[in-house]
């Protein structure tokens, strides 16, 4: 098997992977299905790379074997003999697949777990998605939906088999008001997760969400963006009343049943409404503040919802979808949208 293809596998099926590196290291990116269970804290990893610059390589090798002695390795290596035990198919790696991952993976031939390591550790698997990600554009057929906000866009993608939900991957609904209760991932995570889902997708077209360049502080990647603004477009549509009752159901009240207080998500919404307010107007942002701070008050939301989809979201949609109208196949409600991607075949090329 090739370097490529044993890449290719442990990505495709979520490793499972230990991945030795320090906490700050996983923070920054991880790949999917891996778990940080790391041979130096920060503290220590610190420690070991100031005596390496200082002192040398054997130096530090040395201060990492006292650092990570008695207690602390026996610690540690329970942590990783535990996920073996639950995950036996696990890979270890670190940065390169060098000198941690091969230390550990001794430690843990010696007490009985025979662990493979990733060939060029988490670089490699990083440089894998990256390729990934740029060869997908343009080597299958692409379709994008589209609607208003509110149409249920994401509800009607996730019944599609070919679909790659961008927001989900992003933890972000993909608008000013779209923050989830829990943060999204680091760019490299997200590029990471989506070069795996592209690995996996295995249709013969892929379904995207009509997205702009960024999904919170997050970038699709050029490449995709580029694609999905020349791709045929499938327009989902819905009923003002409808809309409106999807956005209260999705932004007021499955938070609240999270657990998030009303306090928390009214200051949330209120700064989502802020930051929206030069494009929607001083009077207008006013107004919908009002019927915000109301709508908290009595327990009724849908007066400062559908002000803000007739004033602001529908207007900004109509407009760019005006300059997409000759890419549109197909417009319907959940339904017909729902049978007729289906039932959808490419043109062959």
């Amino acid at each position: 098997m090739s370097s490529t293809d044993l890449l290719d596998r442990l990505l495709g099926h979520h490793g499972p992977f230990i991945d030795l590196r320090a906490p700050a290291e996983f923070e920054a990116g991880a790949v999917p299905g891996a778990v940080n269970l790391p041979l130096l804290t920060d503290e220590e990893r610190h420690q070991v790379g100031l005596t390496y610059r200082l002192e040398g390589q054997s130096a530090a090798i040395t201060l990492g074997e006292t650092l990570v002695s008695g207690a602390v390795r026996d610690a540690r290596m329970s942590a990783w003999l535990a996920f073996i035990h639950e995950n036996p198919e696990t890979w270890l790696y670190c940065w390169r697949g060098g000198l941690r991952s091969s230390t550990v993976q001794t430690w843990l031939a010696e007490a009985g777990a025979a662990v493979e390591r990733v060939p060029g550790g988490f670089k490699a698997l990083r440089h894998r998605c990256l390729a990934l990600l740029e060869r997908a554009p343009g080597s299958k057929p692409w379709l994008v939906l589209g609607g208003r906000t509110g149409t249920g866009k994401t509800l009607v993608l996730n019944r599609i088999t070919g679909s790659i939900d961008l927001e989900g991957l992003a933890n972000h609904r993909g608008s000013a008001f779209g923050g989830m209760l829990s943060p999204q991932p680091p760019p490299v995570s997200f590029e990471n997760a989506l070069a795996v889902a592209w690995l996996n997708h295995t249709h013969p077209f892929l379904l995207l969400e009509d997205e702009s360049r960024t999904i919170g502080r997050l970038a699709v990647p050029e490449g995709w963006h580029g694609t999905m603004q020349q791709a045929p477009l499938v327009i989902l549509e819905s009923e003002l009343p409808d809309r409106v009752a999807r956005i209260a159901a999705e932004y007021v009240a499955e938070p609240l049943a999270a657990g998030l207080s009303e306090a928390a998500l009214y200051e949330q919404l209120g700064g989502a409404l802020d930051r929206i307010r030069r494009r929607l107007g001083g009077v207008r942002h006013r107004t919908v503040r009002e019927l915000l701070h109301e709508g908290f008050r009595s327990g009724a939301h849908d007066a400062w919802i559908e002000r803000l989809l007739t004033w602001y979201y529908d207007p900004m949609y109509d407009y760019q979808l005006e300059k997409k109208a000759d890419r549109v196949i197909f417009r319907g409600d959940a339904e017909d949208v729902v049978g007729y991607l289906q039932t959808y075949r490419p043109d062959p090329a």
